[in-house]
């Protein structure tokens, strides 16, 4: 088959038919340089781009991300963004004689002080000393990745003091995802940042009091107006009349007439029902968590 040219999502891969011998491409219309080898009996991310060397194209080279089967288009997508980043500075992604990607912990000098801390290891330690440590829900922690590895992939292994310098640098960064991505976008990936910098600087004194995210001009936001009102009801009606599932019918049907949130209601078991008294218990997130590690602890 020829190659292709598709927005690649994990429902548009699966949707790819398998070729009869050999092998093609389904390239990414959104990122250049990243696509997936569709293959008999295999799929794989993949990146191609030109090494250069000395400012001159040395040469085109093509690394694997993984298999398509194993990881979800959007980590593979962000994956692609710091492959190609790489490639673009001469530097091999999976050369193993080069800086290794992924640090545990931040260096430390003989001293005992935190040695240039890089982006990478500030959200490392944000995420287990403060996300997980404090039960942030799976929603929130994926939030914040989406932000560091996804919209800040390029400046993962940049130390927070470059950044702190340079707040000119993270300034022109979001005037840039306010354009790509959107406002609300822009401006949630500087909190985040913001908050993973002064995170840091509480184990790290030589990085400068003033947040390189206090140099962003903040879009204007304004609230979601997404509420229901009296008048919209006969239209809501009408959709829900017209939903085959029985079952999300009435669900959609309770969720309204009872006032809770539908993420809260798809985490009730039937013991929470008290059928003499008339009521459903709802339990709160981490009763929630713990109920669904016992249930998979179960079915095992």
């Amino acid at each position: 088959m020829a190659d292709i040219r598709i927005p690649l999502t994990d429902k548009t891969i699966a949707q790819l038919p398998a070729p009869k011998d050999g092998w093609y491409l389904a390239r990414d219309t959104e990122l250049k340089g990243f696509f997936v080898v569709i293959g008999k009996r295999r799929r794989t991310f993949t990146v191609q781009g030109d090494l250069r060397q000395g400012g001159k194209r040395a040469s085109s080279i093509r690394v694997s991300i993984g298999d398509a089967s194993e990881m979800s288009t959007r980590a593979a997508r962000a994956a692609a963004k710091e492959y190609l980043a790489q490639i673009s500075r001469g530097r091999h992604p999976k050369d193993v004689k080069q800086t290794v990607r992924m640090t545990p912990a931040p260096a430390m000098q003989s001293g005992g002080t935190v040695a240039s801390v890089t982006l990478r290891q500030a959200w490392h330690r944000y995420l287990e000393a403060h996300l997980i440590r404090k039960n942030r829900s799976n929603k929130t922690v994926e939030g914040y990745r989406d932000h560091v590895e996804r919209i800040f992939v390029e400046w993962l292994d940049t130390p927070l003091k470059e950044l702190a310098a340079d707040p000119a640098r993270v300034a022109k960064k979001h005037d840039e995802v306010t354009k790509e991505n959107g406002p609300y976008m822009a401006n949630g990936s500087m909190r985040t940042l913001r908050a993973i910098y002064n995170h840091a600087r509480k184990t790290n004194r030589s990085l400068p009091s003033d947040n390189p995210a206090d140099a962003v001009d903040w879009n204007e936001e304004e609230r979601r107006n997404t509420g229901m009102g009296s008048a919209d009801l006969k239209g809501w009606f009408a959709q829900l009349a017209i939903l085959d599932n029985p079952v999300r019918r009435e669900f959609h049907l309770f969720a309204l007439l009872c006032g809770s949130r539908p993420t809260a209601l798809q985490h009730a078991k039937p013991e929470d029902i008290d059928c003499r008294r008339r009521t459903l218990h709802v339990p709160n997130q981490r009763e929630a968590r713990r109920r669904r590690s016992i249930y998979r602890c179960r079915d095992r």
